[in-house]
């Protein structure tokens, strides 16, 4: 079966699966989803969820976050992992949007990209998410799907991304890229993992990566 095979009935599946996709980090705009999606590196969503009623009491806009100490912006986000780091992008990006762009999330990739502490993936959760362009944020936990269903040979998330958008239409990348995340937690996790009990792998994951895997006790 090729890659393109593979991604169709892939895509059937999650539609099945998955007819909406709500997006799992709570916010209520786009500078809360931007702050929300950089606390989700290394972390759950689950516990960003639980850390960001508190972050945004103290600071709920780029403004108000700006003018806070670091201290207090990691007092309230010491349970996500890197969360000294993570303060500081806060406050740092939160100061630039202040002072740069009136407060206002930009709208393209160069701009968001550019903002302290934030990558491609976290730009690309904002710019499908909230704004509507397509993009595919590929994080390791797709990338793992990916590898291991045979859909990309990719060594890092960038290459995975590539080849994930030239196997789906660019309409559906939004969508399949929060599908895909359901997916990995509720049936395919990487470790203690059954294929016969996967919708997927059962069928489509490749010989070379579950060895690779097994040898690994995981990915």
């Amino acid at each position: 079966m090729t890659r393109a095979e593979k991604a169709e009935r892939i895509g059937k599946l999650l539609d099945r699966l998955y007819p909406t996709t709500p997006i799992p980090l709570d916010h209520g705009d786009a500078y809360q989803l931007l702050v929300a999606v950089l606390l989700s590196a290394q972390c759950t969503d689950d516990r960003v969820n639980l850390v960001t009623p508190g972050l945004f009491a103290l600071a709920p806009d780029a403004a108000t976050m700006a003018r806070q100490p670091t201290r207090s912006i990691l007092a309230r986000i010491k349970s996500c992992g890197l969360a000294p780091t993570k303060a500081k992008n806060i406050r740092a990006l939160s100061k630039t949007l202040a002072e740069d762009c009136d407060g206002v999330v930009p709208e393209t990739f160069e701009a968001l990209e550019a903002l302290p502490g934030v990558g491609h993936k976290t730009a690309s959760v904002v710019m499908s998410q909230w704004f509507g362009h397509p993009a595919f944020a590929v994080d390791t936990h797709i990338h793992r799907l990916a590898a291991r269903w045979g859909l990309s040979n990719g060594k890092n998330v960038e290459q995975t991304e590539r080849d994930l958008k030239k196997l789906f239409p660019p309409e559906d990348w939004n969508t399949r890229h929060l599908q895909l995340i359901y997916f990995g937690r509720e049936y395919c996790p990487a470790r203690g993992h059954e294929l016969a009990a996967c919708p997927v792998c059962g069928w489509a994951a490749t010989r070379k990566r579950m060895r690779e895997e097994a040898l690994r006790g995981g990915a």
